[in-house]
């Protein structure tokens, strides 16, 4: 693998496990070329031109040497930032694979999240008004990424010459997708069945003896778990909390996620959503390992850092 194969597999994978249909992914691809190709020559300069093959803007290489360059060690992590490269330099890693964006990634983490506006279409929300809700809450988060320094981590890279990436939405489209079909493969008549099949999930399992196993934010165990959403998972980050009310109208009982805030809290409750919260890191371990699974089964080592607990399904 070089890497920039590394970096399509991600693409690929991402894609495969969408919630949206590869014709939709497609639409919006073609969508962007006609954007670009309506652009002054100017214009056409300052636009991000990966937008023309990759529909997840959260996902890129942020710094290569050489993109055919070969990939027999990759450090990988959720966050991987300064002191994971130093590690990556003195492990010999050919590739520091990161979850949580950064750099570039981490700067256009807001465009991804109009993916969440088709996953709430998907459970009956009108897509008018999933985007109206999403338009707000994208506008925000754009506010709040623009002040980060997102590219110290990336700067670093580029002193100690280690070829850097991030994959952000396919890792978590690829957690979703295993969530959704380890959940809809049993009967799940109560909100306990839900948390008892998802400790049953190696790394949700090994999750509670550090206390960061699944657990109800909004709800009772003894409730009717009802219709189940997958709408926590991915999208980049949290979308606007009053999709709650939304998808309570349309029928929908308990979500699972993988984080929530006080704010977002108080809505499912309001809403009368029971909310199923699996983990952060265990989540995104998840995602990861079914990347990393697929990259060892092409011959590279990979060695697991940074929260990220390796459990192999490739085996």
């Amino acid at each position: 693998m070089t890497v920039l194969e590394t970096y399509q597999l991600a693409i690929q994978l991402g894609i495969q496990n969408d919630f949206r249909p590869k014709a939709a992914i497609d639409r919006l691809l073609a969508r962007h070329r006609q954007q670009f190709e309506r652009l002054a020559k100017d214009e056409q300069s300052e636009y991000d031109q990966e937008r023309l093959t990759n529909p997840y803007s959260d996902t890129r290489i942020l710094f290569v040497k050489d993109p055919k360059a070969k990939v027999k060690k990759i450090l990988a992590g959720i966050d991987m930032e300064g002191e994971e490269l130093l590690l990556a330099e003195k492990l010999g890693a050919d590739l520091v694979l990161a979850h949580h964006p950064e750099g570039v990634g981490l700067a256009g983490l807001d465009d991804v999240m109009h993916l969440q506006a088709d996953i709430l279409a998907l459970y009956g929300v009108p897509i008018n008004i999933a985007e109206s809700l999403l338009h707000l809450r994208i506008e925000e988060v754009s506010r709040g990424v623009s002040p980060i320094n997102h590219n110290r981590p990336v700067d670093m890279a580029r002193h100690l010459g280690i070829n850097y990436m991030c994959v952000h939405t396919p890792s978590d489209n690829m957690v979703a997708q295993f969530v959704r079909k380890t959940i809809e493969a049993k009967e799940h008549e109560y909100v306990e069945d839900v948390l008892k099949t998802l400790k049953e999930i190696p790394e949700y399992h090994n999750a509670i003896a550090q206390k960061s196993g699944p657990r109800l934010f909004s709800g009772k165990p003894g409730n009717r778990a009802g219709k189940i959403a997958f709408t926590e998972i991915t999208g980049g980050t949290e979308g606007n909390h009053d999709m709650y009310e939304r998808l309570a109208q349309a029928g929908v009982g308990t979500i699972i996620g993988m984080h929530m805030s006080e704010k977002h809290t108080e809505a499912a409750r309001k809403a009368h959503i029971n909310a199923v919260i699996a983990g952060h890191m265990s989540s995104d371990s998840i995602g990861m390992n079914l990347l990393l699974d697929e990259l060892e089964k092409q011959g590279v080592e990979v060695v697991a850092t940074s929260g990220l607990d390796r459990v192999k399904r490739s085996e």
